[in-house]
This record gives structure tokens, C-alpha cells and sequence, in this order.
């Protein structure tokens, strides 16, 4: 019977060695993961390095900031709603057919312009009216008044 207790005493002992060898091999693979630095030992460098890549990261986020800040203002004031109707400007004299246009280019803010033409056989003419907050100081034809209509849905989306 003493010799059973003994055996028992002798495999958990056993078993106690072994799982104390495996944390110390897992505790030194964290340690190594951690003191990775200029010669692999010195966890003040590698506590600097870190220090280093943090700050480094903060700087990129920043600089990225103001890139996007530029970015969304330039992109606000691009166009945005773009509509072209094109029409018979001289539906009942039988001149001109489709060939009449009215344009209309907005930014988000609903600054831009509307540029029409209108066609016939011996002329075309050009206008240009500008928009600002989706408004025009000059009156506009229905034409003009759709597209800048049409243009302000897109840009609303």
C-alpha cells in the first residue's frame, strides 16, 4: 500500500512538472513578443519603439483629418446636379425641331448655372443665367425652371 501512494505522489508530482514546463514555455513566448526591440531584450526599447509607431499613427490619422476636411469641401462645391431637357423652342412655326437645349449645373449648396439655347434655321442663341441657392436673379423659362427643378432632386439625394 505505501508503495501505491508513493506512485500516486510520484505522477501527480509528475504531471504538476510537466504543466509548470509548459506555462514557463508559453510565459517565455509571450516574453519574447514583448521584449522585441533593437537587440531583443531590453523592454525599454522596446517600450520606445511603440511609443514611436503610436505617435507616428496619431500623425497619419491627423493628416488624414485634414485631407478628408479638403476633400469634402471640394466636393461640396463640385456639380453635383446635372440635367439637360432638350425641346422645340418654336413648336408651331415649324422651325428648329429638338434642337433647343436648357442646361443646369449645381453644387450641393445649389450654386451653379443654367445655360440654354435656343435653335432656329437662320440663328441659335445662347443664355446663361446664373443659380444660387437653387435661385436665379433672372426669370426663367419653364424649361429652365424644370431642369433647375430636376437638378435640385439629384442633388438632394
Amino acid at each position: 500500500m505505501p508503495f501505491d501512494i508513493a506512485n500516486i505522489v510520484v505522477s501527480g508530482l509528475s504531471i504538476a512538472i510537466l504543466l509548470l514546463a509548459t506555462d514557463a514555455v508559453l510565459i517565455r513566448r509571450k516574453m519574447k513578443k514583448i521584449l522585441r526591440g533593437k537587440n531583443g531584450s531590453c523592454i525599454d526599447d522596446s517600450i520606445s519603439s511603440m511609443d514611436k509607431d503610436i505617435k507616428s499613427l496619431a500623425r497619419f490619422q491627423k493628416e488624414s483629418e485634414t485631407y478628408l476636411e479638403n476633400v469634402e469641401k471640394r466636393l461640396r462645391r463640385s456639380v453635383q446636379g446635372l440635367e439637360t431637357l432638350r425641346f422645340n423652342a418654336f413648336k408651331g412655326a415649324g422651325e428648329g425641331g429638338n434642337q433647343s437645349f436648357a442646361t443646369a449645373l449645381l453644387n450641393e449648396e445649389g450654386d451653379g448655372v443654367v445655360i440654354s439655347s435656343l435653335y432656329s434655321r437662320d440663328r441659335m442663341s445662347v443664355f446663361s443665367k446664373p443659380i444660387s441657392r437653387f435661385v436665379s436673379q433672372y426669370e426663367l423659362s419653364d424649361e429652365e425652371s424644370d431642369v433647375l427643378d430636376q437638378a435640385k432632386e439629384k442633388v438632394s439625394k
